[in-house]
C-alpha cells in the first residue's frame, strides 16, 4: 500500500523512537502536529510533516481535512479464541449468581473449554477469523490472544495453531499466549498437583517446542490457583524464553503481584483490588501494569486503580479482555472512554495507554503504538474531531472514520 494523507487536523501520538515506555508525568504526554500529512511505501510509515512542506507525489492521495490521524490501539490482552458465547451466564448473574457461584456450578472456563473441545479446529478458525476482521474494523493494530479454554494438551494445541494461522494471514501483529493454567478441570479437582505437572512437564514442552507460544500465563486467584503455581508457571516459562503476561488481583489481592515482578513478569493484568505491597512492588520493577476496564464494566466490580498508578509512577496500559464470559466486547473505544471516566485518566494518558504502552506490553514497540518513521502504517482516520478528547467524550459511539492498515 503506498498513499499519502494530506491535510490532517491534528496527527497524534508522534515519537522520534519507542525506548522506553511512557510513565508518571510522560504517560501524559502526547505530540501532536497541526495540519500535516504522511506518506505511506509499502505499508510503512516513511515520512510525515506540515502541509506546507508537502511534496507532490504520483500515489493515491486521500483529504483528512478536519480528521485526526492516530496509530491503530494496541490490545495486550484478549481470549479471542473460544467456541461460543455465554450469554446465559449473563442472565445467571442478573439473577444473583456471582461469577465464582457460576464457575462453582460448572460455568465460566470449564464452560468454554467444553465449548471448545466440541469443535472442529476450522471452524474455530472460521470464527477467530471474523472476530478478527470486527478487531481491526473496531481500531485495532496488534493484538495478543490467549490460549486457556482447551485444559488439555490437545486442545490448547488446537487453540494455538489457530493463533498461528491468524498470524500468517493478518495484516496486524499478534502474539500468543499459553494460558494452561487458567482453571483446574474437573478430571483433576482433587489433585491440581498433578495438573500443574501437566501443564509444566507435558503441555508446555510441546508447545514450546513447536514455537507455538511467544508467552506464558496463570490465573493467580483464589479459588484457581496460587502463589507456588504462579512461581512454578514463571519458572517454567522461563525454561523455555517465555515471559509471564499473568491474570492477578481481578478479585483478591495476597502477593501475587509482588512475586510475579520479582520475577521479571511482562505484565501484571486486572489489579482490580490493590493495596500499598502492591503498588510498592510494582513501582521498583520493570513489570507493566495493565487494565481492563470492560471486564469492570460487563461484571460490575470495581475497576483498576489508574489514577494512582499513574500518580506512583507506574507505567499503565489498557486492554480489551475479550472473552466469552467476562468481558464480550473487543471495543477499544468503549475502553478509551471508560479509562477516562472511571480509572480517571486523561484523554492523553489514556491514549497512551491504549497504543504506545500496550506496545510495549506485548514486545511491539518497534512495529506499532506510535507515530513513527519506520513503525507499520496501521492507523486510524477519525471522523470530523474537534480533538482527541472527542474518542472518549463519544464513549457510546466510535469516531472511526475509517483505518489504514
Amino acid at each position: 500500500m503506498n498513499i499519502i494523507l494530506k491535510n490532517i487536523k491534528q496527527l497524534i501520538g508522534i515519537t522520534e523512537n519507542s525506548d522506553t515506555i511512557k510513565k508518571g508525568k510522560a504517560q501524559g504526554e502526547v505530540k501532536t502536529l497541526e495540519n500535516a500529512y504522511l506518506i505511506v511505501r509499502n505499508n510503512i510509515i516513511e515520512s510525515f510533516g506540515p502541509m506546507s512542506e508537502c511534496p507532490e507525489l504520483s500515489i493515491d492521495s486521500h483529504d483528512c481535512a478536519g480528521r485526526l490521524v492516530l496509530p491503530m490501539y494496541v490490545d495486550s490482552h484478549t481470549h479471542l479464541i473460544f467456541a461460543e458465547s455465554r450469554s446465559g451466564e449473563m442472565k445467571m448473574r442478573l439473577h444473583g449468581k456471582s461469577y465464582q457461584e457460576i464457575a462453582e456450578a460448572g460455568g465460566g472456563i470449564l464452560n468454554s473449554a467444553a465449548k471448545l473441545h466440541a469443535m472442529s479446529e476450522q471452524q474455530l478458525y472460521e470464527e477467530a477469523q471474523e472476530r478478527m476482521g470486527n478487531v481491526i474494523k473496531q481500531g485495532t493494530g496488534a493484538i495478543e490472544i490467549k490460549s486457556g479454554y482447551g485444559l488439555n494438551i490437545e486442545d490448547e494445541m488446537k487453540m494455538l495453531r489457530v493463533i498461528r494461522v491468524l498470524k500468517s494471514l493478518s495484516p496486524i501483529p499478534i502474539k500468543a499466549t499459553f494460558l494452561g493454567a487458567h482453571a483446574l478441570p474437573t478430571a483433576f479437582k482433587n489433585n491440581k498437583d498433578a495438573y500443574m505437572y501437566l501443564v509444566t512437564k507435558e503441555m508446555l514442552p510441546r508447545i514450546a517446542g513447536e514455537g507455538l507460544a511467544d508467552y506464558i500465563d496463570i490465573f493467580c486467584e483464589t479459588g484457581y490457583f496460587s502463589l507456588d503455581d504462579l512461581k512454578q508457571v514463571i519458572e517454567a516459562g522461563d525454561k523455555y524464553g517465555l515471559k509471564a503476561k499473568v491474570h492477578v488481583n481481578q478479585f483478591s489481592s495476597f502477593g501475587a503481584v509482588k512475586m510475579a515482578c520479582e520475577m521479571g513478569a511482562l505484565s501484571v493484568d486486572h489489579l482490580e483490588i490493590m493495596n500499598e505491597d502492591d503498588y510498592s512492588a510494582l513501582a521498583s520493577s520493570n513489570t507493566i501494569a495493565t487494565g481492563l476496564p470492560l471486564c469492570s464494566l460487563f461484571l460490575d466490580i470495581p475497576y483498576t486503580p489508574g489514577r494512582q498508578l499513574i500518580d506512583k509512577n507506574i507505567p499503565l496500559a489498557v486492554a480489551s479482555d475479550f472473552n466469552p464470559g467476562s468481558s464480550p466486547s473487543s471495543n477499544l473505544n468503549l475502553a478509551f472512554g471508560l479509562a477516562c471516566s472511571q480509572l480517571k485518566l486523561t484523554p492523553e494518558e489514556a491514549f497512551n495507554a491504549l497504543t504506545y504502552n500496550a506496545a510495549f506490553a506485548m514486545e511491539v514497540q518497534n512495529e506499532v503504538g506510535s507515530i513513527q518513521v519506520g513503525k507499520k502504517a496501521n492507523l486510524i482516520v477519525t471522523k470530523p474531531a474537534n480533538g482527541l478528547e472527542d474518542i472518549p467524550y463519544w464513549f457510546g459511539d466510535s469516531m472511526i472514520g475509517s483505518v489504514v492498515v
